[in-house]
């Protein structure tokens, strides 16, 4: 297992301080603030402590309240909103210096039949044929702003093997491309078998693209080129099928709508044999920085 993985699972391995009150550690991100997945998938790991092993999160809805601090801890509070015969749901809020920086609701459902069907899932390159983010994000050295971003950009995702499919939005600024983006995602390493933590790992993976497809359609780089700031609003996940978090799963995104100063962003995520296990939507600051 890679160091930087083993890293990331101390770091979703919440402090439990009382039955349900649960203290997480942070990490510096690439902007001077905790990395909003981060700050997600240990919201969902301190729900998922509280409920029945056999329960499996199907949903979560999530608002990005203030800027994390990286260098304090972060309490979370869940509350026990309904435990019943099928579902169970929780709520968590994430407390840093005694304000509330983050809310999640989170839905878990006991396993049971039931129609079914899904969208097809669309054509992509086999993972293995395509650059890892060591290989490739060298080649767009000049793009950025300062020649620190490629270290601090492969080093921030070193916990996860991301493989774009086609070019990233700093590889074409200035020239406005169809909205939409596909990576190749795994962990870099195996990992156990326990459900939560698959679905912590795929949520914290989550936030690292999806408004990738936004700045596509305007020809912006992004916040490492310097042509564009902005911050996670607000985040929803369904998690349809059963995954692995440490196998490719295919992240295909694209973006309805820009306006107002905001961008949407929506995506499907699939298993490599073409299966159908999450759907993702969050909407973003999006904004032009002012001269």
């Amino acid at each position: 297992m890679h160091k930087a993985l083993e890293s990331l699972l101390d770091l979703l391995d919440l402090e439990r301080i009382e039955e349900d009150i649960f203290r997480g550690q942070s990490r510096s991100a690439l902007v001077p603030r905790v990395f909003g997945g981060q700050v997600a998938a240990q919201a969902l790991v301190a729900a998922g402590r509280t409920v029945p092993a056999e329960r499996t999160a199907h949903s979560l809805h999530a608002y990005f309240l203030r800027a994390g601090d990286p260098g304090a801890p972060i309490v979370y509070t869940v509350d026990r909103i309904r435990d019943g015969a099928s579902f169970t749901t929780r709520r968590v809020v994430a407390i840093q210096h005694g304000q509330p920086i983050f809310h999640l609701s989170a839905s878990f459902q006991r396993y049971e039949e039931g129609m079914e069907h899904q969208a097809d899932m669309p054509p992509a390159p086999d993972p293995e044929s395509l650059p890892t983010a060591a290989e490739m994000l060298p080649r767009y050295a000049s793009a950025f702003r300062d020649e620190g971003v490629v270290d601090r950009l492969i080093e921030a995702r070193a916990a996860v093997d991301l493989r774009y499919v086609d070019a990233p939005p700093w590889a074409s600024v200035g020239t406005p491309r169809e909205p939409r983006s596909q990576v190749w995602f795994r962990t870099n390493g195996k990992l156990t078998d326990d459900p939560l933590l698959h679905v912590c790992l795929a949520t914290y993976v989550s936030d690292m693209t999806l408004l990738d497809s936004v700045l596509l359609a305007h020809g912006r780089g992004g916040w490492a080129v310097g042509d564009v700031v902005g911050a996670s609003l607000d985040h929803a996940m369904w998690f349809h099928r059963p995954f692995r978090a440490d196998e490719w799963l295919l992240y295909d995104q694209e973006s309805p709508s820009a306006s107002g100063g905001r961008g949407l962003g929506q995506a499907r995520i699939y298993t490599q044999d073409g299966r159908l296990a999450i759907t993702v939507i969050q909407e973003g600051v999006v904004r032009v920085p002012r001269g």
